[in-house]
């Protein structure tokens, strides 16, 4: 058994490091683009007066970073090569993923929004693979480049967890559908051309088939942003949105008719192993801060690290590092040789432990850094408020561990999640 890692990737780390070197700590630090990371950061990234959405020099300033990873040819790393990626792997961007979060706050890699030198962009993916071929002319060179892409609207202010309990419906009419419901947690609804909406067209509540994913203008009759949830970590790009009587034509579906909760698993399967990757690098940095700070800091003339009420905690959080790090490369690798659904359990079990490993991590960082630590002149606090968020989100860490169990006691006989042909 080989725990090397590939030789390419090695090295595609390396290019990534000159590459931040060169481009993105200079642009850092320009214009002081800083106060987007130092302790000023939640006040200049939020427009208070505009519902506490993204400032937009924040916004401006993650698109040139994104344009300079486009020009240098690392930001398509995980597409195909055909779309001027280099067929990046899902062990691949796990790898890079934790690289980069381990890093620490940056321009290279900002996670409250999805943020990458390295783009995550799951909607260019799922258009690979779900999309027609009209959806994919429209979509793939914007989707590629990150200038433009479609919000996802799948939680209901009813219903979170249970998706497949959704109220918002789609009944067919004058050759389209008619879409009428609410949707809530609309993340990145704010500068969305398009939503992504999970209606049902078919079967009863709590059935997996019948629920159809619609591609739906922002700027169709009907659509309207009731608010911007405002939230533990500001700016916020979530919203919820109301669809009365919304026609789309049935060009607007998505993946199929009745196949949205196929589209939904693949999402929330290929985010949740890269978020848990990003996750644990956060972890290990905030580990590393404080066994760094703990070296030099010296009360009553002895450096914290001598002392084993610090040195405990930090031991089982790295013990807990490098576990759930072997498990990611594991999984990832199992993904990429026998499918995205080939390990679902595992996906589950990265994902909830690697949240709140890093919510620990971050915590403990503060703990042993005191009062400067729970200050916002370090990260500590930011990075736990980002992280506590992926505790709920996409799956909460109850449901998660509720799939986990379903494999362990066997409730769920197929290996693939509920909806998944």
């Amino acid at each position: 058994m080989d725990f090397t890692l590939p030789h390419e990737l090695t090295c595609f780390l390396d290019e990534l490091d000159g590459f931040i070197e060169a481009e993105i700590k200079p642009l850092e630090q320009q214009d002081d683009n800083i106060r987007f990371f130092d302790h000023r950061r939640e006040y200049e990234r939020t427009n208070w007066e505009q519902g506490g959405i993204p400032a937009a020099d924040w916004e401006a300033l993650l698109a040139e970073a994104r344009r300079r990873a486009d020009l240098a040819g690392v930001y398509r790393y995980p597409f195909p090569e055909s779309y001027g990626g280099r067929n990046g792997t899902n062990l691949g961007m796990a790898v890079i993923r934790e690289h980069l979060a381990a890093k620490g706050l940056g321009l290279h890699n900002d996670l409250q929004n999805e943020h990458s030198i390295v783009g995550n962009n799951i909607g260019l993916l799922l258009m690979l693979e779900y999309g027609s071929e009209a959806q994919k002319a429209q979509w793939i060179a914007n989707l590629a480049t990150g200038n433009s892409g479609f919000a996802f609207a799948i939680t209901e202010p009813n219903h979170g967890s249970d998706a497949t309990h959704m109220e918002t419906t789609a009944i067919p009419r004058d050759g389209g559908f008619v879409i009428n419901g609410v949707k809530t947690w609309n993340t990145g609804i704010h500068v969305a051309e398009y939503d992504m909406v999970m209606a049902r067209t078919a079967g009863k509540a709590g059935d997996a088939a019948g629920i159809t994913a619609f591609l739906v203008p922002m700027s169709a009759p009907g659509v309207r942003i009731e608010e911007m949830l405002w939230t533990f970590n500001m700016p916020t790009d979530h919203g919820t949105v109301s669809f009365n009587d919304v026609w789309v034509s049935e060009d607007a579906i998505f993946g199929g008719e009745g196949r949205g909760l196929q589209v939904i698993q693949h999402f929330f399967n290929e985010n949740r192993i890269r978020q848990a990757a990003s996750s644990l690098g956060a972890a290990q940095y905030c580990v590393s801060e404080a066994i760094q700070y703990a070296r030099i800091r010296k009360p009553f003339g002895k450096p914290l690290a001598t002392h084993q009420g610090i040195q405990f905690p930090l031991v089982e959080l790295q013990t807990q590092i490098e576990m759930l790090r072997a498990l990611i490369h594991k999984t990832a690798w199992i993904m990429d040789t026998q499918g995205a659904f080939a390990a679902s359990d595992k996906v589950s079990m990265c994902n909830f432990w690697a949240n709140r490993l890093c919510c620990d991590a971050a915590d403990r960082a503060m703990q042993v850094h005191g009062g400067l630590g729970y200050s916002r002149h370090k990260p500590f606090e930011h990075i736990y408020r980002h992280h506590r968020r992926y505790r709920i989100t996409e799956g909460s860490e109850e449901i998660q561990m509720r799939r986990i169990a379903g494999y362990l006691f066997g409730f769920m006989q197929q290996q693939a999640p509920k909806g998944v042909a």
